[in-house]
This record gives structure tokens, C-alpha cells and sequence, in this order.
């Protein structure tokens, strides 16, 4: 099993080229990066979790650009978001960034992507929530028609682009119906999510990785029915707390790869906690 880690970066804590390197060195298979563009202060919504929002939230790098700067200094580090907030996002600009993240680390991206929970974050790119998962589905054929190898325009419910020349193209070939890097969908289970992520990912970022037992055969099922390979679904636990039965567990599944979540904090707490994570890598790669 492939183990990678999840941090909030931000202008607080260690740097995305200190961590990346470290990574690297020690045996990690990757770093994904959430992603928040901003956090209004008047907020209504609940933070998920409960309580008071994290301090981290409001103070996130740009995913893209820290990526960026990863992949500048590493050779095999995979590179991911986790999640990219796609609804966000003008769909033009959010694919020449995908892709050119993609070209420039020879084919390291994943593309993790949701819906998001912050109404009011959402709100102030115009997004209208009850609709935010049919603009993803669009947004996201839209991409796949810039990153198509001809010309290919595109005509959707929520916007359009014209047969383009636009390049780079990502490095990674299509797979089935996906085309550009490797897609993770982040969610909590059911049929909606399950229908989105067999028609255009190529697999699933379980928050927490519980209940996995239950959720994975309904989605190997729905995997199964769209005519999917069974033998290409990824499912990659995210934002683990990890301990060895918890992993030992996810091996028993069949899963292949699991995200451990880092403390949001400075170079000299982050590396004590790579330590601690240490045998977790040995004995998974082993």
C-alpha cells in the first residue's frame, strides 16, 4: 500500500518544497492539498467536523501554485488536491492549470475533486448550491474537451467553449470515459456521488475512511453496472488518522493507497510527525 499525507499549507507552517523534499526522501508515495479561496466571516454554515472553524481555513496556498513548487524539487512525489472546489472555478483557466501542473511533473497529478460544504464561500463565485454537483459534471466535460487531442468544443448547461488549440495537454492518457489525470471524487457515500464517479473518475477520496466495509461493495456494484473495469476503481482513504489495524484493514479491502493527515503547523512539528508515520511506510511498502 501507498502511503501519502495531507497537510494545510499555509503562510504559517512548514514550506511546500521543505515538505515535498522530505517526502521524497523518506518513501512517501504523494502530498495532496485542500483547497479554500477565501472564508467569509459572516458564515452560517456548520463547520462539518463541529465546533469552531480551524484557523487553517482561511489561510490556505493556492493548491495549484504550492504543487507547483513541489513538483520543481521532487522526481516521484505524486502530486494531488484534495480537494480542488471545481464549482469554484472558471472551467478554461482551471484546466490549463490542471494541465500544466501535469505536464511539468511528467504525469504526476491526481485531480482530487468535490462539491465543497461552504455555502457562503460558493456563493461569493456565484455559485448556486443546489445545483453545485450538475456545474461540476459540467465543468468537468468541459475540460475534458480542451484536453482533448483535436479540436473539441463543448456545449453544456452551464457553459460552453469552442473547438481550441490548447495545450499542454495532460501527460496522462484516458482511461475509459476520463480524460486528463487521475480523478478522485471526495464525498460521503451514495447513489448521487456513486453516479458521478463511475460516469467520469476514476475512483473515490472517502473523508476519514469509515465504513468502508458497507459503502465500497455498493460501490463496486454501481462501478460494475456502468460497465466499468472492475479491476481500475480506486478508492483512496483521505485525511487518515492512521493506526496499524486501521490500515492493515484498507489492505484487506483491496485499497492500494491511503492520504495520513499532517498537523497544520511549522517545519519542526510536521517532521515529528513524518517520524511517527515512518513505520507505517516501511511496513505497507513491505
Amino acid at each position: 500500500m501507498r502511503i501519502a499525507v495531507t497537510i494545510f499549507l499555509t503562510d504559517e507552517t512548514i514550506t511546500p518544497t521543505r515538505l515535498a523534499r522530505e517526502l521524497e526522501e523518506r518513501g512517501f508515495a504523494g502530498l495532496y492539498l485542500p483547497e479554500h479561496t477565501h472564508i467569509p466571516v459572516e458564515r452560517t454554515t456548520p463547520y462539518p467536523a463541529g465546533g469552531e472553524l480551524p484557523r487553517e481555513y482561511g489561510r490556505t496556498l493556492d493548491p495549484f501554485v504550492a504543487l507547483g513548487q513541489a513538483a520543481a524539487v521532487t522526481r516521484t512525489l505524486g502530486l494531488g488536491t484534495g480537494i480542488t472546489l471545481v464549482a469554484q472555478h472558471d472551467p478554461i483557466d482551471l484546466a490549463k492549470q490542471i494541465a500544466t501542473v501535469d505536464h511539468l511533473s511528467g504525469g504526476r497529478l491526481t485531480l482530487g475533486l468535490g462539491f465543497g460544504w461552504n455555502v457562503e464561500e460558493a456563493a461569493d463565485h456565484g455559485v448556486h448550491w443546489r445545483t453545485r454537483r450538475e456545474l461540476v459534471r459540467d465543468r468537468m466535460a468541459l475540460m475534458r474537451a480542451l484536453w482533448a487531442e483535436e479540436p473539441t468544443s463543448y456545449a453544456g448547461e452551464f457553459g460552453s467553449v469552442r473547438a481550441s488549440h490548447a495545450h499542454p495537454k495532460p501527460v496522462q492518457k484516458p482511461r475509459g470515459p476520463v480524460v486528463g489525470p487521475r480523478t478522485l471524487i471526495g464525498g460521503a457515500a451514495g447513489p448521487k456521488l456513486f453516479a458521478h464517479i463511475c460516469e467520469y473518475a476514476d475512483g473515490w477520496l472517502p473523508i476519514g475512511g469509515r465504513g468502508l466495509s458497507t459503502t465500497l461493495p455498493a460501490l463496486r456494484t454501481a462501478w460494475a453496472d456502468a460497465g466499468r473495469d472492475p479491476a481500475a476503481l480506486q478508492v483512496v482513504p483521505y485525511a487518515v488518522h492512521p493506526t496499524p489495524g486501521k490500515l492493515a484493514h484498507y489492505a484487506e479491502l483491496g485499497i492500494e493507497e491511503a492520504v495520513l493527515q499532517l498537523p497544520p503547523a511549522g517545519e519542526a512539528e510536521v517532521l515529528r510527525t513524518l517520524d511517527e508515520y515512518a513505520p507505517y511506510v516501511t511496513e505497507r511498502a513491505g
